[in-house]
């Protein structure tokens, strides 16, 4: 199973309406473009295509997140490298 979504069984004129308003979304195209083109009357029905976009792309980032903190425990100890420990014992005396 891919990352894309699946097709519908039924597709419908306002499933194809809602892909071509995403569409434009994502090429770029200013909201009130395609309020013109889908023929709403106010641009607070068309913003609802805007927050379903920023949806998708927090979910894309999520399952690209990568952890930034390293997993401490499978990294060596500094405390048992013995050269840096006298190297930094020689520091304190300084």
């Amino acid at each position: 199973m891919s990352n894309y979504a699946e097709i519908p069984e039924k597709i419908t004129p306002h499933c194809l309406r809602h892909s071509k308003a995403m569409h434009l979304l994502q090429a770029g195209v200013a909201l009130v473009y395609i309020r013109d083109f889908l023929g709403h009357s106010q641009i607070s029905t068309t913003e609802i295509y805007a927050k379903a976009d920023n949806l998708s792309k927090r979910k894309a980032l999520e399952v690209a997140y990568q952890p930034v903190v390293p997993d401490i425990s499978k990294e060596p100890s500094w405390n048992d490298d013995a050269s840096l420990m006298k190297f930094l014992e020689e520091l304190c005396k300084a």
